[in-house]
């Protein structure tokens, strides 16, 4: 493996890049006010980019991964993320340990 200048400026350019839409976000939404219609479509994001990420591994897997994710998302309506996300986890692992018998 060698040392390229190249890959390294690449990835720093990236890097300046990625921060500077993060950071160019922040300030714009600060002069925005956010109310109605635009803050419903803001806050229906995050679950509409979840299930796309979910949806194929549902799909896709067996029938331990689809009631890990059937778990999550029933937990999630009563335990915060990070409960809802390990019960998932742990579902979908006991679900193999048990299947693969």
């Amino acid at each position: 493996m060698s040392f390229s200048y190249e890959a390294v400026l690449t990835i720093l350019g990236m890097a300046s890049v990625t921060w500077l839409t993060r950071a160019s976000g922040f300030w714009l939404v600060r002069r925005v006010v956010i109310e109605g219609r635009l803050k419903a479509a803001l806050e229906s994001a995050p679950p509409a980019i979840l299930t796309g990420i979910v949806a194929p591994i549902v799909f896709l897997q067996g029938p331990a991964e689809a009631a890990g994710v059937v778990v999550t998302a029933l937990a999630s309506l009563k335990l915060p993320t990070l409960a809802a996300v390990v019960l998932g986890v742990a579902v979908v692992a006991g679900l193999r340990l048990v299947l693969s018998f």
